[in-house]
């Protein structure tokens, strides 16, 4: 059996197309330089010139600008199936970091294995731009999130979007997931303070909508965060488990 048979990447790209005996080998070669990286240190930093891209097998990682005062500010999570670095292997120069949140384990593909893969088998680097594009419509709405929803909704809907993209690979259902995101990940993304988002997350938890406590969000009432957040998931373009 392939190694990259039933990886998250491939879970992930099946959504969009069924995928050859070829297109799946061509996978499992991408997949064949793994590496360890250990939590808190950058596995690619802004301003790298980067010949590299990954894809993330195991763990979670945040994406992130530094700020000219040394600050930063979180873009965005990617969890098991998302490749990370891809637009900087295209554009020579990364311009955000990658962290992991935990250890993870992750596919080193070379800027020329990456662009053989895709001569190789153009349906498939159809499926990746697939991908590379739902990743695009996820940075708008998340700005749509930050401009123009409350604290509450920005909360709810960004659980709503973790859980959908979780299910997609396998690892997310309507009762809940596992997150080892921090308040401080969420108050950091969202826009918040922690402590805002601590006083959002227990009104949800009394509200008897969701709970997320121990590393696990749990969905008491799944259609009451929906109708809270104004979560359609059209723009991630699936039909995932989760809210089909």
């Amino acid at each position: 059996m392939h190694a990259a048979e039933n990886s998250p990447l491939t879970r992930k790209l099946m959504a969009f197309v069924a995928l050859s005996a070829k297109e799946v080998d061509v996978l499992d070669q991408l997949h064949q330089r793994r590496r360890s990286f250990v939590a808190g240190r950058d596995m690619v930093h802004q301003g790298q010139v980067a010949q590299a891209a990954y894809i993330l097998a195991a763990g979670w990682v945040c994406s992130y600008k530094l700020q000219p005062d040394g600050t930063r500010q979180i873009i965005d999570f990617q969890i098991p199936g998302d490749f990370l670095g891809l637009r900087s292997v295209l554009l020579r120069t990364s311009d955000h970091s990658f962290e992991p949140i935990v250890d993870i384990l992750a596919a080193e593909v070379p800027k020329r294995d990456l662009l053989d893969a895709f001569s190789q088998t153009p349906r498939l680097a159809t499926a990746v731009l697939w991908a590379a594009s739902r990743d695009e419509a996820m940075v708008v709405e998340h700005l749509v999130r930050l401009g123009r929803r409350d604290a509450d909704q920005r909360v709810a809907h960004f659980l709503l979007e973790l859980a959908s993209r979780l299910a997609l690979v396998g690892m997310g259902t309507k009762a809940g997931f596992a997150c080892p995101l921090t308040q401080y990940h969420l108050a950091d993304a969202l826009g918040l303070s922690s402590v805002h988002v601590n006083r959002v997350l227990r009104k949800l938890r009394q509200e008897n909508m969701v709970t997320f406590k121990n590393g696990q969000v749990r969905f008491i009432n799944i259609d009451a965060l929906i109708k809270l957040a104004d979560f359609d998931p059209a723009y991630l373009d699936q039909t995932g488990p989760l809210l089909a």
